[in-house]
Order: structure tokens, then C-alpha cells, then sequence
């Protein structure tokens, strides 16, 4: 009886050994949310805008987050740059506890680690300002000396906009200012740079452009960038793309390129369904749909899978 008992408390407390050992989670994640929620309290009606979303980024990634309106994908975003506070759960960005940043902490986060680039040109770019001088006002206000202004040419020739370096946004085209606004996000060197949906007022040409500048940032500086988008150009061009339904991340592609036997090349994309810490999983609506599943569903676990089928379905 002893030899059981011992033999029971020593599997214990190899377990809780192994459960402190275990890396948290998101531990070695750029950005790392976990079990997000954000309520908005409106008339004394309360909103959910996130519910226990879960999202990890790694260091260097060019990513996509879609959704449809309401999804909560703006909401993630203000979190992210530091411009909201979340109700409840964790978020991490380069180190920085979202939550518990102080109002100082929170202003150094906003001109060091993150930079952000707005739908609207007019948000980004002060329009009595050159595109030289709107690049280099962040570093002035971050207290960065010397070498702004070779900094600011940097920045533009890098977005391919250097013959504009004299004009005022009035001056530019709609890509044009956009370019510019990604130079200014990146000024003071962030960690990440959100943008949402950087393309939505342009025509695809533009757009291209546009995306093609986020991707020279990622390439040549390392910038981990997230882009808000529903420009379906812009999600298939970047190699994940995530999409938030209802407050939670539901869907993931993932794109790689594959060499067949001939040495050809080509982009092979592969969705999956996220599931959150929670264990909760979005089946797609198309598929539920299909089989006519609705309030509960029956599971069976398989040696390698799980089975999913409706409850009422003759197995």
C-alpha cells in the first residue's frame, strides 16, 4: 500500500514538474495574445468585441488578419498599437505587457516599438509638412538626434518615393501618400507595424504598389508587419492570413512554395481551423451548413483524428 502511494506521489510530482518547466505560452512570439477580450459597454448594453481570442506572431513575419465587419479585427489592431486596453485576458508585444503598461510606458511603446498606418491619408500625414519632414517628426519627438534627415531619405528611397521628398501631401497621389505613411511608421525603427487596411481607398495598381512596400520594410528591415485587410490581392500575397470571426480567430491559410520533380515552382495554400486555448473550435459555416449541423454536434476520437457528425446522424 505504502509502495503504491509513493509510486502515485512521485508521478504527481513529476507532473507539476513538468507543468512548471513548460514554457508559458507565446514565450517566444513577437506578439503573443491569449484568451483576448475586449467589452464595450454602450447605453448599458455590453459588447463583446473579442472573446477570448488567441493569436501568436513570430519576429519578421509579413501577415494578414481578415474578417468581416464587426469581426473584432480593428478592435485587435488599437490593442496592438497601443491606443486600447483589453478587459481581460494577456497580450504581449516585444516584451511590453499590454495590460499593465503605465501611461509612460504606454507613450515610449507607441513612438519605439509600434508603428501604424491608417486607411485614411489624412490621419496619417500632416498636410503642411513635406514628405521629408513628416518622416522625420517621429524621431524628433522620440528624442533621436543626428541623421534624421538622412533617415527620412532612406525611408522614402526605400518606398521608391524619393522624387517626392519636397512635397506636401497635397501634392501626392493617394499610393504616394500611403508610401509616405509607411515611411513614417517606420522612422524611430518598430518592432511591428500595423496597418489597416492600407489599400482600401486605392485601385489595385495603387495597391500593388503599395503592398509592395510593406514587403521591401519586411525583406531589407526585418519589421514584423500585420496588415488589416479585406483586399483579397493583399491576403493571397502574404504566406499566412488569418481570419477573425466573432471575436476569435476561426481560420488560418498557410502558403509555401513547393518544387515539383521537373523543378517547377509553385505556391501551395492549405486552410486550417484554429483551435483556441480554450479547445473551442469555429467549424466553417459552408461545412455545418452542408451536413445541416446546428446547436450541438456528436464527437468521437479516433486513433488520429476526431470525428465530427450531426447529432442526430446514423453512424
Amino acid at each position: 500500500m505504502t509502495t503504491t502511494a509513493n509510486a502515485t506521489l512521485e508521478e504527481l510530482e513529476r507532473r507539476a514538474t513538468a507543468h512548471r518547466d513548460r514554457p508559458s505560452y507565446g514565450h517566444d512570439a513577437l506578439i503573443a495574445c491569449d484568451r483576448l477580450v475586449r467589452i464595450f459597454t454602450t447605453d448599458g448594453v455590453e459588447v463583446q468585441a473579442l472573446q477570448g481570442l488567441d493569436l501568436l506572431v513570430k519576429e519578421g513575419e509579413l501577415m494578414a488578419l481578415v474578417g468581416a465587419s464587426g469581426s473584432g479585427k480593428s478592435t485587435l489592431m488599437n490593442i496592438l498599437a497601443g491606443l486600447d486596453v483589453p478587459t481581460a485576458g494577456a497580450a504581449r508585444v516585444a516584451g511590453f505587457d499590454l495590460l499593465a503598461m503605465t501611461g509612460k510606458d504606454r507613450l515610449r511603446y507607441r513612438r519605439e516599438v509600434v508603428g501604424f498606418v491608417w486607411q485614411q491619408t489624412a490621419r496619417n500625414l500632416l498636410p503642411y509638412l513635406t514628405a521629408a519632414q513628416n518622416v522625420a517628426l517621429p524621431m524628433q519627438l522620440a528624442g533621436i538626434k543626428g541623421k534624421r534627415a538622412e533617415r527620412a531619405e532612406e525611408l522614402l528611397a526605400m518606398m521608391d518615393i524619393a522624387h517626392c521628398r519636397d512635397r506636401r501631401p497635397h501634392q501626392l497621389s493617394g499610393g504616394q501618400q500611403q508610401r509616405v505613411a509607411i515611411a513614417v511608421a517606420l522612422a524611430c525603427g518598430p518592432k511591428v507595424l500595423l496597418a489597416d487596411e492600407p489599400t482600401g481607398e486605392l485601385d489595385s495598381a495603387t495597391g500593388e504598389q503599395v503592398f509592395a512596400s510593406f514587403r521591401r520594410a519586411n525583406e531589407e528591415l526585418g519589421t514584423t508587419i500585420v496588415i488589416v485587410t479585406h483586399d483579397q490581392a493583399v491576403a493571397t500575397e502574404v504566406r499566412r492570413t488569418v481570419a477573425i470571426r466573432d471575436g476569435r480567430t476561426s481560420s488560418e491559410v498557410l502558403r509555401r512554395t513547393e518544387v515539383d520533380a521537373e523543378g517547377q515552382e509553385s505556391l501551395v495554400a492549405r486552410e486550417y481551423a484554429m483551435l483556441d486555448r480554450a479547445g473551442r473550435l469555429q467549424l466553417p459555416a459552408d461545412y455545418t451548413a452542408a451536413l445541416g449541423m446546428e446547436h450541438r454536434v456528436a464527437l468521437e476520437l479516433e486513433r488520429d483524428h476526431i470525428g465530427v457528425w450531426p447529432d442526430d446522424a446514423e453512424r
